[in-house]
């Protein structure tokens, strides 16, 4: 079990360890702010989400919680590239057919040549936001620290305290750090170097 084990909990230590048991009404919005953060840097086994998406006439809306793609699969489960838009738009001139590039504009999917229907997309999903009605999700139970250091560095941007603010993002930064080389570890730790080219 968790050391935070849910919202309520890393609201009172994260007033405990900013010195600020005042700001629970402001709780809400450093969780958002510091969400976003680690939304914009954290990439790990537990954001992976795989997920259909419906294409009509070369392009399809991406889930509300999507930040990047890892793989993308065309309705004949065989993989599609990435390409600039320029170059989808180039290379395929408005031909149809089964998909085999993609490229991403804002909240869309384009493929090319233009076709219609699903796509299986594997791709990094937000954290699931922390709320009353959410008070838990799999970042607080893995790394509560990252997310107790976050908040703590949020107060201390509100409070324009850049001592308190820098101790806090570097306690962050070290706990995000344990987080990325355990994910590398469980994905790469058995894996077995291959060396490409003629073998003498």
């Amino acid at each position: 079990m968790s050391t935070i084990a849910d919202y309520a909990s890393l609201l009172v230590d994260a007033g405990e360890y900013s010195g600020r048991n005042d700001v629970a009404h402001l709780f809400p919005r450093f969780v958002g702010l510091a969400e976003l953060k680690l939304n914009r840097f954290l990439r790990v086994a537990e954001m992976e989400v795989v997920a259909p998406v419906t294409v009509t006439n070369g392009a399809g809306t991406l889930p509300t919680d999507f930040l990047e793609a890892r793989e993308v699969k065309n309705t004949n489960g065989l993989p599609i590239r990435a390409v600039s838009l320029q170059q989808l738009t180039e290379s395929y001139l408005g031909r149809a057919g089964i998909p085999t590039g993609y490229a991403i504009v804002g909240s869309t999917i384009n493929v090319r040549p233009v076709g219609d229907g699903d796509l299986t997309i594997t791709y990094y999903g937000k954290i699931p936001p922390l709320t009353p009605a959410n008070p838990a999700n799999w970042l607080l139970e893995k790394a509560p620290d990252a997310y107790l250091f976050a908040l703590v560095e949020e107060i201390a941007i509100w409070e324009r305290d850049a001592g308190k603010v820098g101790a806090a993002l570097e306690l962050k930064m070290q706990a995000l750090s344990g987080l990325k080389i355990g994910d590398e570890r469980s994905r790469w730790g058995n894996a077995q170097v291959v060396v490409g080219g003629p073998t003498p």
